[in-house]
């Protein structure tokens, strides 16, 4: 079994930190469900802004709030106005990966959702995996990428 990104939320701006909670983060329920985290599921959160990475459950929060509250000890790690990823993954066999199309949201500065994505891994006519960036439509998108430092 493999541990594959499942969703994820994607430069999601944080909007409050509250370290007298007893943890976790409080996120708006239409993210959530657009991205397909459930409640009390367990999400990676790395901070942009800091590097820091933690491991938390989610609580669901106001609908349509837009918030990104970081609870307890994670509270200690960000600050409100950083950016964070947050993803949840899945344990899937590794043929089971080209079935996968794990939802990606992008945010603005206020935490309304700019782009909803997906990823989709396949295999070629010889074996080898290929991935791609769907947007809405499901077309392909430019997949990010540095040449810095390659030689």
């Amino acid at each position: 079994m493999r541990k594959i990104v499942a969703g994820k939320l994607h430069g999601i701006t944080v909007t409050e930190a509250n370290l007298d909670y007893h943890g976790s983060i409080t996120l708006d329920p239409d993210h959530c469900e657009a991205a397909g985290i459930l409640p009390m599921e367990f999400v990676e959160i790395w901070n942009k802004n800091s590097g820091a990475r933690i491991s938390t459950y989610v609580i669901l929060g106001e609908r349509g709030s837009r918030c990104c509250v970081l609870n307890g000890a994670a509270a200690r790690t960000c600050a409100p106005g950083d950016q964070v990823i947050i993803c949840n993954s899945v344990y899937v066999a590794e043929e089971e990966i080209v079935n996968l199309r794990p939802k990606v949201l992008t945010f603005d500065a206020e935490n309304r959702v700019v782009d909803r994505l997906a990823y989709q891994v396949d295999r070629d006519a010889s074996g080898a995996y290929r991935f791609a960036i769907l947007d809405e439509s499901g077309t392909a998108q430019p997949i990010p990428f540095s040449s810095a430092g390659r030689k």
